[in-house]
């Protein structure tokens, strides 16, 4: 088995925004400024927005938090949002999910400037995304591609199986690989498939993220295929100090004598998010600056 650790990926990627950045600023502009907005006190949540921060400050970013109690008005999240939109000193809006369910999270989503939509999720940057147009991708199919380049893994002409169909991962995911330059031969899957082996076993690459352990196992997987591995579940272990431990969607232990390459879980696709957040707002500023 061929490990795809990701902590050096993202270090990779970290290194090369932090000299672009202070070139970008050298060049007399403005630093990149990100804003989020965090409702709530999720543990996941917060932890997110912190690592979030820390990155920015650390590549010489703006950043700006709004942070609202759970039970905070939708009115008001849309108001903060149309004045981020109009704040010249402000790059990039991220609106840290899930929203409480009081809250429309698509009409959040929907709010923000398709040209401060640093998450990629709106309905311009996802359209964008399926035409091949200039947009900005969302951070965790973005991670992949980072990944997979950086471990010089082929995808030209290549047979890809995404299992999962979210906004966030699985769709934008099957429409990167089908573009031109990627040219991958795409097959979208979920929990639903019947005879799911039928099409990971002629996959040359998995890409799995249905948020459901053990959705596949080495049985699932040829010699020579690479396993991306989007799920991190939390299982609970006594063993642990926190009472839990973080899995993937795939078994990792079960491919352990296998001729696989795989990304674990943690260390895996997790540690690229934060990293292509951050590729993406000062891209963000690029393109305000131009």
């Amino acid at each position: 088995m061929k490990r795809l650790g990701c902590k050096e990926v993202a270090a990779s990627v970290m290194d090369n925004l932090k000299r672009e950045t202070e070139l970008f600023i050298g060049e007399g502009n403005k630093a990149p400024a990100l804003a989020v907005v965090l409702v709530g006190h999720d543990a996941a949540s917060e932890t997110y927005v912190r690592k979030k921060a820390e990155a920015a400050l650390s590549l010489g970013f703006m950043h700006f938090q709004y942070s609202f109690d759970e039970d905070v008005e939708e009115a008001e999240i849309l108001g903060l949002i149309e004045n981020l939109n109009n704040d010249e000193n402000v790059d990039g809006i991220l609106v840290q999910l899930p929203l409480p369910r009081h809250i429309d999270e698509r009409k959040v989503i929907n709010a923000i400037s398709s040209d401060k939509d640093v998450d990629g999720f709106s309905p311009i940057n996802t359209g964008r995304l399926l035409i091949g147009d200039d947009c900005f991708i969302p951070c965790t199919p973005k991670g992949i591609l980072e990944t997979m380049r950086f471990y010089g893994i082929e995808t030209c002409g290549k047979k890809a199986v995404v299992i999962g169909r979210s906004n966030i991962v699985g769709k934008p995911m099957a429409a990167l690989l089908m573009q031109k330059g990627i040219d991958a031969t795409v097959t979208v899957c979920n929990t639903k498939t019947p005879d799911l082996k039928e099409y990971t076993l002629a996959a040359d690459i998995i890409i799995v993220a249905t948020g459901h352990p053990d959705t596949i196992d080495s049985s699932y997987v040829r010699d020579g295929a690479v396993v991306i591995d989007v799920g991190v579940n939390r299982i609970e272990d006594a063993t642990k100090k926190n009472g839990f431990r973080l899995v993937g969607d795939a078994s990792y232990q079960s491919f352990k004598d296998r001729d696989v390459a795989i990304t674990p879980v943690p260390g895996g696709i997790g540690l690229m998010t934060v990293s292509m957040l951050m590729a993406n707002t000062l891209e963000a500023a690029r393109r305000r600056r131009a």
